[in-house]
């Protein structure tokens, strides 16, 4: 015997009901206090097929909007060339070019293939450190004649000034005389004024030396002695005044710090710094005043000798 269609509590959960149509349930279940409709449940839509899609590839680009050139199918975006076809992209591990934005994720960056060349500075060739030192030495014994011929009768009277402690404390020392207790007399009153005028004499002079060639044509004569020369970074110009100042004033000003040696702590450093800077090879002084110390191209010498006879073609 069939049962009649018509709703039904599940059985298999109670708290349902579904409609019989005489043959097996149809529809979904409706909760069992609901009222049922008068006929069986309407037909249920059947599910949509999802689109197809294909794995998506570094290779594709987006198209444009809706609405602008080339948005119809099968045409490239403007400004590209479209789908690379497999097999035309970069070779692996290849240096990814061309692409606005930087290279896509998971590209190898782009380097520069073995040793990144030496800067050079308005096409010329950063000056050797060695060149260097040896231009600061002739220049250093300059600065030293010159202070022989104006500051000698200055450190003469503070030799005057200062030797009576020293002569003492050596005799004490030769002699061994360790039962005197007397104290070591002081130096002169003028000891201490003699210092700081041979210190401001001595910089002046390294002063009125260096910064008016320089900022002329960028030369000491030590440099020149050394085919060298020093240069803004911006541009081949004159140093000018300001900037020459700027730029020996770093290495320069700690003279008047000797007396209690850190002056020339400062200016030792100032002068090593070029051996940690890359890549332009600065020192502090270089640096404070935005130059660069390069190597001038080394003319030949003209030969003016006339030719011996016959050697004319």
């Amino acid at each position: 015997m069939s049962v009649a269609p018509g709703w039904y509590l599940d059985p298999a959960d109670p708290d349902t009901r579904r409609y019989w149509d005489g043959e097996g349930w149809l529809g979904a279940p409706i909760p069992a206090e609901a009222t049922p409709p008068a006929g069986p449940p309407p037909p249920e839509p059947e599910p949509e097929p999802a689109p197809e899609s294909k794995p998506a590839t570094r290779f594709d680009k987006p198209g444009p909007p809706a609405g602008q050139p080339g948005a119809a199918a099968g045409q490239p975006a403007p400004g590209g060339s479209g789908t690379p076809s497999p097999g035309h992209g970069p070779p692996p591990g290849a240096p990814y070019r061309g692409t606005p934005g930087g290279p896509p994720p998971g590209a190898p960056y782009p380097t520069w293939p073995g040793q990144q060349p030496e800067p050079r500075p308005h096409g010329l060739p950063l000056a050797g450190l060695g060149a260097r030192l040896v231009a600061r030495l002739i220049d250093i014994t300059v600065v030293l004649a010159l202070n022989v011929v104006v500051n000698s009768w200055f450190v003469w009277q503070y030799v005057q000034q200062i030797s009576p402690p020293f002569a003492e404390a050596w005799r004490r020392i030769v002699e061994q005389d360790t039962a005197n207790t007397t104290e070591i007399p002081e130096a002169g009153d003028q000891a201490a004024n003699l210092q700081i005028v041979i210190l401001l004499i001595a910089t002046a002079l390294w002063m009125a030396y260096e910064v008016p060639s320089m900022a002329n044509r960028g030369q000491t004569f030590g440099k020149r002695v050394m085919g060298l020369q020093v240069l803004p970074v911006s541009a081949v110009a004159p140093l000018g005044f300001g900037r020459a100042l700027r730029r020996w004033n770093t290495l320069g000003l700690p003279t008047l710090l000797w007396f209690c040696g850190i002056g020339f702590l400062l200016q030792l450093i100032d002068s090593l710094s070029p051996l940690f800077d890359r890549p332009l090879r600065q020192a502090l002084h270089d640096k404070r005043a935005q130059t660069v110390v390069v190597q001038l191209p080394r003319t030949p010498v003209p030969n003016d000798r006339p030719a011996p006879p016959g050697d004319t073609p």
